[in-house]
């Protein structure tokens, strides 16, 4: 009986103080994933400001891409997840006090060339249901399903889809010739 009761006491002292630790790591992690967040960083801010104006923001269905949509692994892999942010965190952390001048075209090519495909594929999963866009679905069936040697991400071709520095908002529907991928950079 007196195991029981040690027992008990074990479990109401690791609840007491497991819940508020977990409580305060979760709200921590969801006030710093917002894009407000990102931009209290002035080495970021351009990025947001350029990301507001993309169709990743302003699109008609109405759907919003945030930073961490794109630059982390999705939340279901919750220790992927935590790991990258925490390290994504102290590695801009460390940046912004010891650098002096922020490469924003360098640390640009550095964060294309560390995305997976399956991060554009976390929201653009329908790539060959498009039977009105034949040569974009035979695009996206070559990355997709790629030959051994042939491999590509979707940043080769969609390099300027979101961080371009553009001053006014594109919106989809308004625009006289639709977005078009502008194809492999020259090399």
């Amino acid at each position: 009986m007196k195991r029981y009761v040690i027992a008990a006491i074990f479990i109401g002292i690791g609840i007491i103080i497991a819940f508020p630790l977990f409580s305060m790591t979760y709200y921590t992690m969801v006030r710093t994933s917002t894009p407000d967040f990102c931009a209290t960083c002035h080495e970021i801010k351009p990025a947001v400001v350029a990301w507001r104006s993309s169709t990743h923001v302003n699109n008609p269905q109405g759907f919003v891409a945030d930073c961490m949509d794109c630059h982390l692994p999705a939340p279901h892999k919750t220790f992927d997840f935590f790991f990258a942010k925490t390290l994504h965190g102290a590695k801009d952390v460390i940046k912004h006090f010891t650098i002096d001048e922020y490469d924003r075209q360098k640390n640009r090519e550095a964060a294309y060339a560390s995305f997976d495909n399956a991060q554009c594929q976390k929201c653009h999963r329908n790539l060959l249901a498009m039977p009105d866009k034949r040569g974009a679905m035979l695009a996206h069936k070559t990355v997709l399903y790629p030959r051994p040697g042939y491999e590509k991400k979707c940043v080769d071709c969609h390099y300027d889809l979101v961080h371009n520095d553009q001053v006014t908002v594109m919106y989809k529907q308004y625009r006289e010739v639709p977005y078009r991928a502008k194809g492999l950079r020259k090399i």
